[in-house]
């Protein structure tokens, strides 16, 4: 080391590989560096890299979760407005039990000029919307960093299109480009909540009445966490976000698991005619991920009785997204997408309400065979989020919850967040919403199809076993209207005479 100087760069790795073994053999809390000094950290780098390895270099194109390559490229092709083709056929086994297909038809229709939007608003509304066939689904400010929901919005504005807030509040970013707004609700009742966190009616109304604020919903429960209430770890919560949440900064926040509000169906029925009243008229409904059929029938009953409605219900699969939960209630919990809608939807017609309710789907609704499928089992119309989040450039890192996002879609690191430019993700989240409509009306016209209400259960078919395939309407209890109210079928019967307006019973 005295002849050249260039020694000290070896010298000065071995002292600190010595200093890193000697720290591995005192620490008490990781058996395998006790065993293993320097080369067990090997073990923690493969484990911090392992995602990145499974998705690039060994999962397939077609079974990777929660997302696949397959449906990630069509989104990324379509927001880059690049051709979503592919050659050679399909990889996927279209014997295997469970394959689901759409029926195509001997007599082709023309693909219809322009997408059909759905007229929300039933008979207790004044004011109702015209919704487009796929829209961006409820993630909140604070989940996405502003600058995702800034080109989240303005994507909707420019496709004309709804962009549902979250249950986070309605902050200026959400206002600042001008896209229409479905103004979610939670248990925390963020934005419009009283010193207490309880429902404040006065700041309810006054942002309620915001021209950009087109729907209101109530979030009764979500998709991947049914039964307990959204999480925000502290390390997100910045001052920004404290001030419109109206919580503490720097304080993990989590929702309460229930409405303080109402406690019993006919309770939520009232409820949601209040907040209808509050928001001038607006469109209102509630998003829910699908608990008992008898739960829901006790709703149907207490709609009944009351003689109120909301405008829509938004049904959230099981294999929704989530910024943050257990992974217990991901994985266990909750109704898939095809189950619940299907039981909406026939308890909407069974007891004679589907006419004035509009459904809408949402769960894993990424392309337009995704939104085919969905209205075919009885939605009016879909959301999306994590397809939204693919057009912004996520790479499904799944550090939703970490605040590292790679991309800047799901931090509030400024100097992460800054590599999202709002101008070019914006017109992405447009052409990947206008691609996918426009795909799944090329889909409905190659089934003979040119109006969303002529499709029917039948038209989607899946594989129950190595020889049988079944159409919709024999896999499922589906009800002809007001067969309910009339004589309930004995599959139905037993659940609609313990359903009660006045308690959920499951």
């Amino acid at each position: 080391m005295l002849i050249s100087g260039w020694c000290w760069v070896p010298a000065a790795v071995l002292l600190a590989l010595t200093a890193v073994g000697v720290s591995d053999l005192l620490q008490r809390r990781h058996s395998i560096l006790r065993n293993y000094p320097i080369l067990g950290h090997m073990r923690f780098l493969l484990e911090a890299v392992r995602p990145e390895l499974q998705q690039y270099f060994i999962e397939r194109n077609f079974d990777g979760r929660p997302y696949d390559r397959d449906v990630r490229s069509i989104v990324y092709e379509r927001a880059k407005g690049t051709d979503a083709e592919e050659p050679f056929g399909t990889e996927r086994d279209v014997d295997a039990v469970g394959y689901e297909y759409l029926v195509p038809s001997m007599a082709p229709r023309p693909v219809a000029d322009r997408p059909p939007k759905v007229r929300v608003g039933g008979p207790g509304c004044t004011r109702p919307y015209d919704m487009a066939l796929l829209n961006v689904s409820a993630m909140s400010f604070g989940a996405l960093s502003t600058r995702a929901i800034l080109a989240l919005n303005e994507g909707a504005a420019r496709g004309g299109f709804a962009h549902d807030t979250g249950e986070g509040g309605l902050s200026s970013y959400h206002l600042r480009p001008g896209g229409d707004l479905i103004w979610e609700i939670g248990t925390g009742y963020f934005g419009c909540r009283t010193k207490d966190g309880g429902f404040s009616e006065g700041e309810f109304a006054d942002k309620a009445a915001h021209p950009l604020v087109k729907c209101v919903s109530l979030k009764l429960s979500q998709g991947a966490k049914p039964g307990i209430g959204g999480v925000l770890p502290g390390g997100k919560v910045n001052a920004e976000i404290a001030r419109v949440r109206e919580v503490p900064q720097g304080q993990t926040v989590i929702s309460p698991p229930y409405h303080r509000v109402f406690g019993t169906p006919r309770e939520l029925v009232r409820f949601i005619a209040r907040i209808r009243e509050l928001a001038d008229g607006k469109p209102t409904g509630f998003k829910l991920c699908v608990t008992s059929r008898t739960q829901f029938l006790a709703v149907c009953k207490a709609m009944l009785a009351e003689d109120v409605t909301p405008d829509f219900i938004v049904v959230d699969g099981a294999e929704g997204g989530t910024g943050a939960a257990p992974l217990e209630f991901a994985d266990h919990l909750g109704t898939p997408l095809t189950e619940g809608l299907t039981t909406v939807h026939a308890a909407l017609v069974g007891t004679g309400l589907r006419d004035r309710i509009k459904i809408g789907a949402s769960g894993k609704v990424a392309t337009g065979a995704d939104i085919v499928k969905r209205l075919v089992q009885g939605a009016d119309y879909t959301n999306a989020a994590r397809a939204m989040m693919f057009a912004l450039g996520c790479i499904q890192a799944q550090r939703c919850h970490t605040n590292t996002c790679p991309t800047g879609v799901t931090t509030q690191d400024p100097r992460r967040a800054r590599a999202l430019d709002v101008a070019d993700k914006a017109e992405r989240v447009r052409r990947f919403q206008e691609a996918t409509v426009h795909s799944a009306l090329q889909i409905m016209a190659s089934m003979g199809v040119t109006d969303p209400a002529e499709l029917r259960p039948h038209m989607l078919r899946r594989r129950v076993n190595p020889t049988t395939v079944l159409p919709g309407d024999r896999l499922y209890d589906l009800l002809q209207p007001g067969q309910l109210l009339a004589e309930p079928p004995r599959s139905w019967a037993e659940d609609w005479a313990v359903a009660d307006p006045d308690r959920f019973t499951i």
